[in-house]
């Protein structure tokens, strides 16, 4: 391995091209150098290997089976359905196990091989989407409502989200350069960046646009957060805005901690673009560069002081932010099954479990969307698909006379999961964890059919088929899924081994707590047994089950819980 530094790697890399080249036509190996793991990220993409196999491999002498994950940028996760279907053919023709929609409103291509990494990439490009910044230090794919009350305002914010999102995007054309085949031109390798500098931020850097009621994008669990606030007839107003969220954690350091963000004012939406620069800009010049594990924004704010953080934001933007706004969440879910929108158009919500979208075992989920997609590519209408950051897909914008038509596909082939599934089943999430990703201790995707079943059926064994639980798998404490704010959560501790978390709230607001460390499958169904039952007898009205875990001090919240309205900005 490379004894380069990862801030070292970034700054001898030519602005992100390091020796990638060379790495992609090296026939020896089906890997890349050390050097260009890191910096292959930054491009959307991470080196894998099939861990299921390795040690077979090992023993046989042979290197791991190596592939590439591929990420997409695609701002508040919308596509359009021709590139629905040139997505569908990328995933069909290069990767294993289809298309998968992530907790960013991405997809991923997994099983990727070196050798068709650039015909991979091109093929993205093609569809009018890239790949860039995906990964990496730098701000990632933004993330944004995906099924708002009003559709005006998810085509106000969503334009919003997607010009901040050009413009954090760095500025090297490595990118362009090495996938799309452009001639470099003088200057290449030195690009000024004027946003990222040359070493571009000390970690990653999430972003999420929030449309109250509904908070599906988790948006307190974001390094920066934009809130909308709607006049009375549904225009958008302006901003909320929060920093300092963030999931990740080391297990056994207790210097490492998932946070909530903090409310820190309001800005109209001409001043999103200024704010955010301000806030990245910050988190670069004052971000943890000596210790990866703390590097992340919500330790700088927590190092230096929230009013501090606050007045070097506005110092930068240049102007002083207004007081915050009321704001109310409901939750933190998807809302299945079709919506009325405006104009005579509806959304279909379907669920899809772990977001992963593939035709096997007989069943047969991305044909069926790729004939959906073909109805409404050739009907030319405004209809598109919403990825939504709980892993599920909207189809959004479908005219009256075509809703018989994509309800009866849906059903044929078997996208109706939603109409059956319990809530514990509809809201559940989990990373890609095992066999692919490298820090992964144990199962997650994989496993999250099996366990939710066996969840629910202590579920009706108390009566509470249709209680509105949130139960997400991590296959390690990094956090993919946003397992803290989960109601239930398992983190990964071992292959078969999990932390079991209680007591978040069901509108993305409070995080849970440790319950029960280390524990297999058998346990923590014991543990969940005796709580269910309670909660099936001494719960209040329309109480969640984190917060009747909460109320009845069977867990105790780690921090006081965001109101339903303003955190103040002195919190802790």
């Amino acid at each position: 391995m490379s004894n380069h530094s990862v801030e070292d790697i970034k700054h001898e890399s030519a602005r992100l091209r390091g020796t990638l080249l060379a790495s992609l036509a090296n026939p020896v190996t089906g890997a890349l150098a050390d050097d260009d793991q890191t910096l292959i990220k930054y491009h959307g993409s991470y080196q894998q290997d099939d861990r299921d196999i390795r040690e077979e491999r090992r023993v046989a002498k042979l290197e791991p089976a190596y592939s590439f994950m591929i990420r997409t940028r695609t701002p508040g996760g919308v596509v359009t359905p021709a590139q629905w279907l040139k997505l569908d053919t990328v995933a069909t023709r290069f990767a294993e196990r289809g298309l998968r929609i992530t907790t960013r409103q991405a997809f991923q291509f997994h099983g990727v091989i070196k050798t068709e990494l650039k015909p991979t990439m091109q093929a993205i490009s093609a569809a009018l989407i890239d790949t860039l910044a995906a990964c990496g230090d730098v701000n990632r794919n933004v993330a944004v409502a995906a099924n708002p009350l009003l559709s005006q305002a998810h085509a106000a914010v969503h334009a919003q989200a997607a010009a901040l999102s050009e413009h954090l995007l760095p500025n090297t054309r490595a990118y362009y350069e090495i996938w799309l085949d452009e001639e470099r031109v003088a200057g290449s390798g030195s690009e000024d960046e004027p946003v990222y500098g040359p070493t571009y931020l000390p970690r990653k850097f999430k972003i999420g646009f929030a449309i109250p009621p509904y908070n599906d994008v988790d948006v307190f669990a974001q390094d920066l957060g934009f809130i909308a606030i709607l006049d009375d007839d549904g225009a958008l107003a302006g901003y909320n805005v929060s920093v300092g969220g963030g999931m990740g954690a080391t297990h056994g350091d207790p210097e490492t901690y998932p946070r909530l963000g903090d409310v820190i004012g309001f800005v109209s939406p001409d001043q999103v673009i200024a704010v955010g620069e301000a806030v990245v800009t910050a988190q670069r010049d004052f971000g943890n560069r000596n210790v990866r594990k703390r590097a992340r924004l919500k330790y700088t704010i927590d190092d230096h002081g929230l009013d501090w953080f606050k007045a070097e934001v506005e110092r930068r933007a240049g102007f002083s932010l207004l007081p915050a706004r009321a704001f109310s969440f409901v939750h933190n879910g998807d809302r299945f099954g079709w919506i009325e929108g405006d104009e005579g158009l509806a959304h279909l919500t379907l669920r899809t479990v772990a977001g992963r979208i593939w035709d096997h075992e007989g069943i047969l989920h991305l044909s069926g969307l790729r004939e959906i997609a073909r109805v409404l590519d050739e009907a030319a209408n405004a209809a598109e698909f919403r990825l939504t950051p709980n892993q599920n897909l909207v189809i959004a914008g479908v005219p009256a006379d075509l809703r018989t038509r994509i309800d009866a596909l849906a059903t044929q082939y078997g996208l109706d999961g939603y109409r059956t599934a319990s809530p514990l089943q509809r809201n559940a999430l989990a990373c890609v964890a095992l066999p692919t990703c490298g820090l992964a201790m144990a199962e997650a995707e994989r496993y999250l059919p099996e366990l939710t079943g066996k969840v629910q059926a202590l579920l009706d064994g108390h009566g509470l088929h249709d209680a509105p639980i949130h139960l997400r798998i991590s296959g390690c404490p990094n956090g993919c899924s946003r397992p803290y704010l989960g109601e239930i959560a398992l983190v990964g501790k071992a292959p078969g081994r999990y932390n079991l978390m209680l007591g978040a709230d069901h509108r993305g607001q409070r995080l849970n707590t440790l319950y029960r460390e280390n524990i297999a499958e058998a346990q923590i169904l014991a543990e969940l047994d005796p709580l269910f039952a309670r909660y099936a007898g001494e719960r209040l009205t329309d109480e969640g089950f984190g917060d009747f875990l909460v109320r009845t001090a069977v867990i105790a919240p780690p921090r006081p819980p965001i109101s339903l309205h303003l955190r103040s900005e002195n919190a802790a």
